[in-house]
């Protein structure tokens, strides 16, 4: 068996206007992100964790901003899109760690249904996926409210 491991990060500017989704749920906030998909930072910095492990880049590559296909796109299709990819090259999830930073606002109750999401997409049990959410107690971008930044880690097994 072998195992690698790869890290994610991703980072999003909230502004006005758009829906704040993480995880894949729809989280109400007066502010969404701003990116060229639904820019969903917890799932990107979990994709670029899974394609880091299997060596198969990151998600600028595989799914590059300016390609307007992507325009708009739910970043669960993109996470079911890579997980095939990783798949293809002969691996599979053992567990991912991801934590969300960000003032506000709070998300301790929808973790659950965030795990879910990425559960369900990648075909792997709830147990496997782990998300925290932390606060930068006010400072720089996040503690002020500018950003949502999210770091992921992930094993994957062959």
């Amino acid at each position: 068996m072998e195992n690698r491991i790869g890290t994610g990060f991703d980072v999003h500017r909230l502004t006005e206007n758009r829906k704040l989704i993480l995880g894949g749920v729809e989280i109400p906030f007066e502010k969404g992100l701003l990116g060229h998909s639904d820019a969903d930072v917890l799932l990107h910095a979990l994709m670029d964790a899974m394609l880091g492990a299997s060596a198969l880049g990151d998600i600028g590559i595989l799914f590059p901003d300016n390609d307007d296909s992507y325009k708009d796109i739910s970043s669960l299709e993109l996470l079911a899109r890579t997980g095939q990819a990783v798949s293809a090259a002969g691996y599979s999830l053992g567990n991912a760690d991801i934590t969300v930073i960000c003032q506000r606002p709070r998300l301790a109750g929808y973790i659950d249904e965030m795990r879910g999401n990425i559960a369900q997409v990648l075909n792997v049990s709830i147990d496997k996926v782990s998300i925290k959410a932390t606060t930068t107690e006010k400072l720089g971008f996040t503690g002020r409210g500018e950003g949502i930044a999210a770091e992921a880690v992930c094993l994957l097994t062959r």
